[in-house]
């Protein structure tokens, strides 16, 4: 309506002013046409709003480890530990993200000395916690690790591990146990877990007295065949003390004493007759 009656009093105003000169009547057209163009143009101008970001994705790790490999035995130890949880918190709700060593069945399996049924319910979850680190590692972070070992694990200061970087593959050593990083079961920030062939077994726990390693046995001593030539070219079926010479100086002797008694007999005989 207020557009309208302005320009219907511009025209009104037109034909009263038809004998004025003609730069006032375009002069009267274009404030006509700028007031229309103000009240058009006062909407207002909306920015897009930003794409919210994306959630992280939650990781579960009993249904990883009970996809990923035969890990049943530790995954019942971290639930009747309850360090599951620890592990999930650290993983999910935390920026420094986790990396777990898990042994496999058979790792558990061969575990005969020292045994864990003797343990207390504090120690035996300890030993679970002591199978990793509170930080996400690669595989390639490993190898600057190694030089600022040992490194504490989750199960505290007094629990620590050593690492070695042998040509790209993780060595880790507790004192009880030596073992390797035999593969890579997930390694994608903020979760790494890798598989190790033996159960990580603490100096906190078990101390310091651990048994030597044993020995490699010799190897065995391959006997010569019974029929194989000797190197003086007889018969290996002859015994060592029976050789060539040995006999012959034996039956030189033994003839020259009987000779020796038969002509003491014939003398004997000579004379009695």
């Amino acid at each position: 309506m207020g557009i309208w009656r302005v320009c219907h009093h511009t025209k009104s105003t037109i034909k009263f002013l038809d004998k004025m000169e003609l730069p006032v009547v375009f002069m009267l057209l274009l404030l006509c046409s700028s007031a229309a163009y103000a009240q058009t143009s006062k909407s207002p101008i909306l920015s897009p709003t930003p794409a919210p970001a994306p959630a992280p994705e939650h990781v579960n790790l009993t249904d990883l480890l009970t996809v990923a490999g035969p890990f049943h035995t530790f995954l019942n130890y971290l639930e009747s530990t309850k360090v599951l949880e620890t592990f999930q918190d650290q993983a999910n709700k935390t920026e420094e993200g986790i990396t777990i060593f898990v042994p496999t069945d058979s790792a558990f399996s061969s575990l005969k000395k020292p045994s864990l049924s003797n343990l207390t319910a504090d120690q035996l979850k300890s030993l679970i916690l002591f199978h990793a680190l509170p930080h996400y590692y690669s595989l390639s972070d490993f190898k600057n690790l190694s030089q600022s070992s040992p490194i504490p694990t989750f199960a505290g200061g007094q629990y620590t591990l050593n690492f070695t970087d042998v040509s790209g593959t993780v060595h880790l050593s507790s004192g009880w146990t030596d073992t390797k990083v035999s593969s890579s079961v997930l390694s994608t920030d903020p979760v790494a877990i890798y598989q190790v062939n033996r159960v990580l077994l603490p100096e906190a726990i078990f101390g310091t007295d651990i048994p030597p390693t044993p020995a490699p046995a010799p190897a065995p001593e391959t006997a010569p065949a019974a029929d194989a030539p000797t190197t003086d070219g007889t018969n290996g079926s002859s015994s060592p003390g029976s050789s060539p010479g040995k006999s012959s100086s034996y039956r030189i002797i033994s003839w020259g004493i009987w000779g020796h008694f038969v002509l003491a007999v014939s003398a004997g005989l000579v004379l009695f007759l």
